[in-house]
């Protein structure tokens, strides 16, 4: 299925790099030629086993040396790719800045998770849909593929209530009583807090998961300190989002939170450096 939907997506990313025609590609006879993807940057690979397929429906023969998941270095070959020189290099751009942009989301994401895992083993680093519109479920492959947790594909995924929502429906109280009315048995309920006193409401009121919002480390083990106090602690998640990043990832990490979720691993994540390089004429 995701073979597929990557298929439909790159030939609609292809018609917007090439509108009518390639008039570079016009200089080149339709060849077989051998190229490389030859990484330039350390990363995790992402989107490969799937590209690989795609490449295969457009007739290419491809050997792939790494496997989604696996860590590379600079200077890597990720796969060999054998076929039609004019139809390749078509593809080049539009292949390269895909794979590029979901090496970099898995390496970013390995990174958070290693760094919060040393002082919580158990503590998952869970995306946002603060993604790139178009290719969320490319993106959100690439953060589990990383070792993270995807949280919500979509809005239909869930009940998540949020700073704009508690504003309209008056407060934590009427917002998770209103939920609890219109929600599917399937569906959880997350709420969005930035006090320790609607943080405690909330538990008190039955919410699945807590979300604290933009509070220090400190401010996050006095709210898990008193869910621990009144017996609450077993009943909720808690999820920290906001102000985290690298540099402070493993200090909320120590708070004892379930979850640490990141915007930036998707919106901010640095592509690999990946290039596709002809090497030599087929020959045979």
């Amino acid at each position: 299925m995701l073979v597929e939907l990557f298929l439909k997506k790159f030939l609609e990313w292809i018609e917007e790099d090439i509108p009518y025609v390639d008039v570079t590609t016009r200089l080149l006879d339709d060849e077989c030629y051998e190229a490389i993807l030859l990484a330039k940057s350390d990363g995790v690979v992402a989107g490969l086993n799937i590209l690989v397929k795609v490449l295969e429906r457009f007739g290419f023969e491809v050997k792939q040396f790494l496997r989604d998941g696996e860590e590379f270095s600079k200077g890597t070959i990720l796969a060999k790719i054998r076929g039609n020189v004019r139809k390749l290099l078509m593809l080049e751009r539009t292949l390269l800045n895909i794979l590029s942009r979901l090496c970099g989301i898995a390496r970013l994401t390995r990174v958070a998770v290693r760094k919060a895992r040393t002082v919580n083993p158990r503590i998952r680093i869970a995306a946002t849909r603060k993604t790139t519109p178009g290719i969320r479920l490319l993106e959100k492959y690439a953060v589990e593929v990383g070792g993270g947790d995807t949280h919500r594909f979509g809005l239909s995924d869930m009940v998540l209530i949020k700073d704009n929502h508690l504003r309209v429906l008056g407060g934590v109280e009427n917002a998770l009583k209103k939920a609890k009315k219109i929600k599917s048995f399937s569906h959880k309920i997350e709420i969005e807090v930035t006090s320790i006193e609607d943080a405690i409401r909330a538990a008190e009121l039955g919410a699945d998961i807590i979300m604290l919002d933009n509070m220090s480390p400190r401010e996050i083990e006095s709210v898990i300190r008193e869910l621990e106090r009144r017996g609450l602690r077993r009943r909720v998640i808690v999820e920290a989002s906001g102000g985290i990043n690298l540099e402070n990832i493993e200090e909320y990490a120590a708070t004892g939170v379930d979850i640490i979720s990141l915007g930036m691993l998707t919106h901010s994540a640095p592509s690999c450096d990946i290039s596709l390089e002809v090497v030599k004429k087929c020959e045979d």
